[in-house]
């Protein structure tokens, strides 16, 4: 990922670019209910993806025991990468715990993301490392999850998920953009927050938000000149 691309996504805001990806027809981008574990946090990168499946116990030493896929997928983990783990929703049993979120901190990983439970959530929050979870809770995966398999497609909290996909997160959850989409949608995402933060200051300034917000081509003028005298604003 470039640096202006990365710069310009740890920049703006979830709800900013999931507009624009509504704008262009992709409405389900958003993955609902999920939170992060510590206030604060912003993550760019690409989706590695892990898939488990309800428990089966005859399946167990199989799927769950020794290198499993949940151990290959941490120990696969690239620069700059999520882990994006598909767990149905199910939060009666951890998905992930301390050791292997400092394990992908150390690989380089940009973040963690599951649609199930994180254990160790204190030890975690003391990492280094944005992990958005959808709840806590102290038990091993095994009472409820079999890591199946990893870098295919899943889906998790409601979005499909490929591998390689953008993912950005920040306090208010994660977004995933289609990795052909990032570049443009970054770049107007930008433009977008750039005519919000104007639209800010009018609003503040006791005026209507009719010809401000959305920015109309009559009050375009006044924009532009304010963007000319605020050059902290480009990247």
């Amino acid at each position: 990922m470039g640096d202006e691309l990365h710069a310009r996504l740890r920049r703006v805001s979830t709800a900013t670019l999931t507009s624009q990806l509504q704008r262009r027809g992709i409405q389900s981008t958003f993955l609902s209910g999920l939170a992060p574990v510590k206030e604060g946090q912003r993550m760019v990168g690409y989706a590695h993806t892990l898939r488990y499946v309800p428990m089966r116990e005859d399946m167990q030493g199989e799927l769950v025991r020794g290198q499993n896929a949940q151990r290959r997928a941490v120990e696969s983990l690239g620069p700059d990468e999520v882990l994006v783990i598909e767990a149905r929703g199910e939060t009666d049993a951890g998905t992930i715990g301390d050791i292997f979120v400092l394990r992908a901190l150390r690989r380089g990983a940009a973040g963690v993301v599951t649609d199930g439970a994180v254990r160790d959530t204190p030890a975690i929050r003391a990492i280094d490392l944005p992990v958005y979870h959808r709840a806590s809770h102290a038990a091993t995966l095994g009472r409820r999850h079999m890591p199946l398999e990893h870098q295919v497609p899943i889906a998790c909290a409601g979005v499909t998920v490929f591998p390689g996909d953008v993912l950005v997160g920040d306090g208010e959850g994660v977004v995933v953009i289609p990795a052909a989409l990032a570049e443009e949608v970054a770049a107007d995402a930008f433009q977008q927050e750039l005519e919000e933060q104007w639209a800010i200051e009018r609003v503040s300034a006791g005026e209507s938000t009719v010809g401000v917000f959305p920015l109309s081509k009559e009050r375009r003028a006044e924009f532009d000149a304010w963007r000319s005298i605020h050059p902290e604003a480009d990247l």
